[in-house]
């Protein structure tokens, strides 16, 4: 797999406190690519679509992963450190998470997608653990989202680098050290 050493993902089961530093990142002037999962959460129940991880899953994926190939089309005009909100192999592990066929199309985009090997998790996090109306997973699926997308990225050839339980801007401080190296 050919890897693009300047796209930087960071992934997590949800509530484990990704988002932040992310925007912390942004603040310090890095290039970042927004989650796309929240955002269709967002336009579906505006719309009243079913495209929800919790209503059509597989519909959902088919959203995420067509908004993902665009970004990263997009990203590659970018120059420098370009800090993904999760990446495309995320869709696989969802899928595979909740025991859904993966299309033939979702394994390839996920094989063929281009990041650094070193992928950034942001580990579940009991004490800053919460739900809201986009985020519905409880305790026990966030651990298990962890879980999946650990072993999703593992298993695509990718080196794991968990980020500390610690403040936003040290967990910023880490992702730029190990951007350094």
């Amino acid at each position: 797999m050919a890897h693009e050493r300047h796209f930087f993902v960071v992934t997590y089961g949800p509530g484990a406190g990704k988002t932040s530093p992310i925007a912390e990142l942004a603040r310090r002037g890095f290039h970042t690519i927004p989650e796309s999962g929240r955002a269709i959460i967002r336009e579906e129940m505006q719309s009243g679509g079913d495209a929800l991880p919790w209503a059509d899953l597989a519909a959902c994926a088919e959203r995420m992963l067509e908004r993902d190939l665009r970004a990263h089309r997009a990203a590659r005009a970018l120059s420098g450190s370009v800090i993904f909100d999760r990446g495309i192999p995320d869709i696989l592990g969802y899928l595979t998470l909740c025991n859904l066929p993966v299309p033939p199309h979702v394994a390839t985009a996920a094989k063929a997608a281009c990041y650094n090997r070193r992928v950034f998790l942001a580990p579940y996090w009991d004490e800053i653990f919460t739900q809201d109306t986009e985020r519905k997973q409880s305790q026990t699926e966030a651990e298990a989202t962890c879980a999946a997308m650990f072993d999703t990225y593992v298993a695509l050839g990718y080196e794991i680098i968990e980020l500390p339980r610690t403040d936003i801007a040290w967990r910023a401080d880490f992702v730029c050290e190990q951007l350094a190296i």
